[in-house]
C-alpha cells in the first residue's frame, strides 16, 4: 500500500522531447500585427474600421480617374472627345508642359542638359557630406568646387567667372588665416577685401557677356530661369547659406559683447517678426531704391538673401535651444581643457548642439523648399508660377487643375520626405549615446 502510493506522487520525467508545434494563429503573422496594432482596444478598432471606410471610397473615387487618364492630346478639348464623358484625367497637358514644367519657358531647350547635370552632381557634392562616415574625405575637394561649377552650368557664360570667384574665396581663406593670430578683426577685413576684388574682377568679366573663348557656355539671364529647377535653386542654396548664418547668429545671441549680441537679436527677431512675403516684396521692390542709379541688381540674387535672411533667424533659433539644452558641465570641460572659445563651440559644444537641434533644422528647411513657391507672387515663373501663368493662362490648357497641380504636390513631397527620411537615419547614425 505504501510503495502503490509513493509509486502515484512520485515526479513524472519525460525521457524523449516533444515535436515542436507552431504558435495558435492568433499569436503569429498578419493576424498578430492586426491585434496589436489596428484592433488593439475599442477605440482602435472604430478608427481603424473608419479609416478603412474612408480609404475606400478615396480609392472608388479616384481609381477610375487615374486608369481612364489621357496621356496623348494636343488640348482639353480634345482630351475630353477622347473620353467621351467618362471619368478620367486630362494627364496630356504634362507630357505636353514638362520640360515647361521643370526648366520654365524661356530657358534654352537645347541646353537643358546643363540644369540637368547641375542637379545629377548636386548628389555626388552632397554624398560626402550626408554620409560623411563611408565616403572617403577627399570627395570634400569636388564638394567645396560644385558650388561654382553648378553657377557656370546653370547660368552659363565664361568659366573664368566662377573661377575668378573662387580665386577670391580660396585668397580669404588663406588671408584670414595668415592673419588669425594677430588679431580677429584684420584677419576678417583682409579676407573680406580680398574676396571683394576677385568678385568685381569676376562681375567685370561676366558683364561682358558672349559666349565665346576657352570653355564657354550660352549665356541665361536668371530672369528665363523657371519652373522647378527655380524652386531646387532657390532651396539648395538657400538651405546651404542659412545653416553657417544661423550658427553665427544663435552664437552671437549668446555672446558676452553687447554690441555683437544686439546686433543679432534686432535682427533675429524683426526678421521672425515679419512674413516672407513681405521680405519677397522688399527684394523685388524697395531694395533697389538703396542703391545708385543705373544699378542692376540680379532678382534671384535678391530673392536669396532675403529667404536666406528669414531661414537664417529661425535656424538661429534653434540652434540656440540646441545650445541650451547642453550642461554647463560641458562648458566646464571645455575651459578645463585649456581650450579657447572657437576650439570649444568647434570641437565639444557645437557638434553636440547640432545633434540636438536636427529636427528644428530639418523642418527649418523643409519649410524653406516649400516657401520657394512663394516667389510667383513677385512674377518669378516657378512651378506655381509655371502653372498658374502661361499654362493655365493658355487657351489649350485652360480647365486642367487638378493634374497640374498633383505633379507639383508629388514633385515636392518627393524631395520632402527624401530630407525627412535621412535627418532620421542622421539622427540613428549620430545615436551613440544610446547604443
Amino acid at each position: 500500500m505504501t510503495d502503490a502510493t509513493s509509486q502515484r506522487t512520485e515526479p513524472f520525467v519525460r525521457m524523449d522531447m516533444l515535436p515542436e508545434q507552431e504558435p495558435p494563429a492568433t499569436q503569429r503573422g498578419v493576424v498578430k500585427w492586426a491585434r496589436e496594432n489596428l484592433f488593439s482596444s475599442t477605440a482602435n478598432s472604430v478608427l481603424t474600421v473608419a479609416a478603412i471606410v474612408t480609404v475606400y471610397y478615396i480609392l472608388v473615387s479616384s481609381m477610375p480617374w487615374l486608369l481612364n487618364g489621357v496621356w496623348n492630346s494636343a488640348s482639353i478639348r480634345e482630351c475630353r472627345e477622347i473620353l467621351e464623358g467618362a471619368t478620367g484625367g486630362c494627364f496630356a497637358v504634362l507630357t505636353e508642359r514638362w520640360n515647361q514644367l521643370l526648366f520654365g519657358f524661356k530657358y534654352p531647350p537645347d541646353q537643358y542638359w546643363r540644369p540637368t547635370l547641375a542637379f545629377v552632381l548636386l548628389f555626388v557634392a552632397a554624398a560626402p557630406v550626408m554620409f560623411f562616415k563611408y565616403l572617403p574625405s577627399k570627395m570634400l575637394i569636388f564638394t567645396g568646387l560644385y558650388p561654382f561649377i553648378a553657377f557656370w552650368l546653370i547660368w552659363g557664360g565664361s568659366i573664368l567667372t566662377p573661377l575668378l570667384v573662387l580665386v577670391g574665396f580660396v585668397l580669404a581663406a588663406q588671408a584670414f588665416t595668415r592673419l588669425e593670430h594677430k588679431g580677429f578683426a584684420i584677419a576678417a577685413l583682409a579676407a573680406i577685401a580680398a574676396a571683394a576684388v576677385m568678385f568685381w574682377l569676376a562681375s567685370t568679366i561676366g558683364s561682358g557677356g558672349g559666349s565665346g573663348g576657352f570653355l564657354s557656355l550660352e549665356p541665361v539671364q536668371s530672369r528665363d530661369m523657371g519652373g522647378f529647377m527655380l524652386n531646387m535653386i532657390l532651396g539648395t542654396v538657400c538651405v546651404s547659406l542659412s545653416i553657417p548664418f544661423g550658427i553665427a547668429l544663435a552664437l552671437g545671441r549668446q555672446s558676452d559683447m553687447p554690441i555683437i549680441k544686439w546686433i543679432c537679436v534686432v535682427f533675429i527677431e524683426f526678421i521672425r517678426g515679419v512674413p516672407l512675403i513681405t521680405l519677397l516684396f522688399v527684394a523685388n521692390v524697395v531694395l533697389a531704391y538703396f542703391l545708385p542709379p543705373g544699378t542692376t541688381f540680379d532678382l534671384i540674387v535678391r530673392v536669396i538673401i532675403m529667404i536666406t535672411a528669414f531661414s537664417s533667424a529661425y535656424i538661429a533659433e534653434v540652434i540656440r535651444g540646441g545650445l541650451a539644452a547642453l550642461p554647463k558641465g560641458q562648458y566646464e570641460a571645455a575651459d578645463s581643457l585649456g581650450l579657447d572659445y572657437a576650439q570649444a563651440m568647434r570641437l565639444i559644444i557645437l557638434p553636440q548642439a547640432l545633434k540636438i537641434s536636427i529636427p528644428g533644422i530639418v523642418n527649418v528647411a523643409v519649410g524653406l523648399f516649400k516657401d520657394t513657391t512663394l516667389v510667383s507672387v513677385i512674377s518669378m515663373f516657378d512651378l506655381v508660377g509655371m502653372i498658374r501663368g502661361p499654362i493655365l493662362a493658355s487657351t489649350e490648357w485652360n480647365g486642367v487643375y487638378w493634374e497640374l497641380f498633383g505633379a507639383a504636390a508629388i514633385l515636392f513631397f518627393v524631395v520632402c520626405y527624401g530630407i525627412s527620411q535621412y535627418s532620421q537615419w542622421l539622427e540613428r547614425e549620430l545615436a551613440t549615446d544610446h547604443r
